[in-house]
């Protein structure tokens, strides 16, 4: 992973902990002797973050990939002030102080554009322990509900469960992770990558709330017949930026922090079941008229984020029985995935957050399951709750699974494709926005993208292999048998598929396998079909 430029929440002075109750946020005019570029590309990010941003035609690096200026930052601690975070995309730092400052000092400074209060003490916060969510059992729909409303449970039984994605989970805490019981295969397989808490400066995430516990368990729960994840096999960063002790607009800039990170680490999707409007100090509120894509600070960092070739999922907000009624922030973004929330029948949810945004796009884009969703927070027994909170996992997931089984797919691809696929798309609201997507639906349009159809019904490559093939359908074949046999006739492989997903399908059980000259058999219900494969030594 790649270092942070971040330092401690607290400070020690004489065995007394400092209580740093104000946070500025500076904004830079430049990068300083950064903006020269200087940098290789894997200075500044992973090789899994350039292979994403190809993919999605990406130039990398560019500007926002260049860090802050260390001078800078030395310049404005030397003011008496902490360092916390910087945002190398929005070219920021938060700085942190135990008592205000004359902001006026830091506006001289040649290099800097502007400076906000985004923190400050006050009256006990309205916002303490936001996150907190209502449970309940109840079994009026069944467990799995929300997978097979967006007709998800092909893609799992097709063997796509989002393995080789890597998600990362922006929330406000996730107790019990480390030992609730349908999160054992995750952590068995080590697919927790990494943790890291942006507000306290720290790995320790397992604190603080539930609440992403509950969302990974949507994720990558797994307890048969009480709760299944959208993406069990996928790989997941766990980043707390959420403050659940108040609400201030510093919550955006540990947003920010988290989505480089994430970013920088390689991952392909950002599901944040978090968002802002109101805070604690009434004159940092935003208003509706700011829900326009461009304006809010965690907006603007989600669309760099998006642009950087990552799929944002972001929660619609839970506010239309509320005073705002309206998304929340990030989901103003156009290229965010903001989504709503639909109980077990389909119908939208009396909380689910209205659009559109104040430029007249349709929001939230798509809707799930949100209302008494299978979660797990702790021990062995599993709950359900309300929120557009756990409606995001469930398409964030269902979005890896895609992307397993079309690799080549990018992150507007995904979004579109949930678009086009919806059962709402020609005629969009600003309740459903475009509707349920079919998972099904989307991948075979993603299929016709990136595997299209060939004249003689059936592609197997490459060829010859070292062992790992892929046989690419003309049509979806919908159930099918595969043989491999050696040229002595010996059947050596046989596998049925009474129902699969899509018209691609990976073979790899001739990777350990001699050289030599093997012949492939496709049984479907329009015949059988014969293709010679040429076996190579590996290397």
């Amino acid at each position: 992973m790649f270092a942070l430029v971040l330092l401690s929440a607290g400070t020690f002075l004489q065995g007394q902990e400092v209580n740093y109750s104000y946070f500025y946020r500076v904004y830079f005019k430049d990068k300083g002797e950064n903006s020269t570029g200087n940098f290789s590309a894997k200075e500044l990010i992973s090789e899994r973050a350039l292979n994403r941003r190809q993919k999605s035609g990406v130039s990398a690096p560019d500007y926002s990939d260049l860090p802050v200026c260390i001078e800078y930052l030395h310049q404005i601690s030397s003011q008496g002030l902490v360092l916390h975070c910087t945002s190398k995309w929005m070219n920021t730092a938060l700085f942190k102080s135990p008592a205000p400052i004359d902001m006026d000092l830091i506006l001289g400074l040649p290099f800097v554009n502007d400076v906000r209060i985004v923190k400050s003490p006050g009256s006990k916060s309205a916002f303490k322990n936001k996150l907190d969510f209502v449970t309940g059992q109840s079994d009026i729909t069944p467990y799995d509900r929300p997978i097979t409303m967006v007709n998800g449970s092909l893609l799992h039984q097709s063997g796509y469960d989002g393995k080789n994605i890597l998600i990362a989970v922006l929330d406000g805490g996730f107790m019990n992770t480390d030992n609730i019981s349908s999160l054992d295969p995750l952590r068995s397989r080590n697919g927790i990558i990494c943790t890291h808490d942006f507000v306290k400066n720290s790995d320790k995430v397992y604190n603080s709330s539930q609440h992403g516990t509950a969302v990974l368990s949507i994720l990558a729960g797994k307890l048969p017949g009480l709760i299944e994840g959208t993406a069990q096999g996928a790989d997941y960063l766990l980043l707390k930026t959420e403050d659940v002790e108040s609400e201030f607009p510093c919550e955006e800039d540990f947003w920010a922090a988290g989505a480089e990170f994430a970013d920088s680490s390689g991952a392909d999707i950002i599901s944040s079941s978090l968002g802002y409007f109101t805070f604690d100090d009434s004159t940092l509120n935003y208003k509706t008229s700011d829900l326009n894509g461009k304006t809010a600070f965690i907006t603007r960092a989600a669309e760099i984020a998006a642009s950087k070739g990552i799929l944002v999922v972001n929660s619609a907000g839970n506010e239309r029985n509320n005073k705002w009624k309206y998304i929340i922030f990030p989901s103003d973004g156009d290229s965010v995935l903001a989504v709503g929330a639909v109980a077990g029948d389909e119908d939208i949810s009396s909380f689910s957050s209205a659009g559109p945004t104040a430029d007249g796009r349709i929001k939230p884009d798509n809707v799930a399951m949100g209302v008494s969703v299978p979660i797990q927070i702790s021990g062995t027994s599993v709950t359900r709750s309300n929120g557009t909170s756990f409606s995001c996992p469930v398409l964030s997931g269902m979005s890896a699974c895609l992307m397993q089984a079309v690799p080549a797919a990018s992150n507007n691809d995904i979004k579109m494709a949930f678009r086009a696929c919806a059962d709402r798309y020609y005629s969009p609201d600003s309740l459903y926005g475009y509707g349920i997507p079919d998972m099904i639906l989307a991948l075979s349009k993603l299929q016709d993208k990136y595997a299209k159809p060939l004249d003689d019904g059936i592609i197997i490559a490459p060829n010859p292999t070292t062992g790992n093939i892929e046989l690419i359908f003309r049509q979806s074949p919908e159930s099918f048998t595969v043989e491999i046999i050696t040229l002595a006739g010996k059947l050596i492989f046989r596998k049925n598929f009474s129902e699969y997903a899509g018209r691609v399908i990976r073979i790899t059980d001739l990777r350990d396998r001699e050289q030599g000259i093997y012949f492939i058999r496709i049984i479907t219900s329009n015949g059988v079909i014969v293709r010679k494969i040429i076996k190579l030594r590996n290397l």
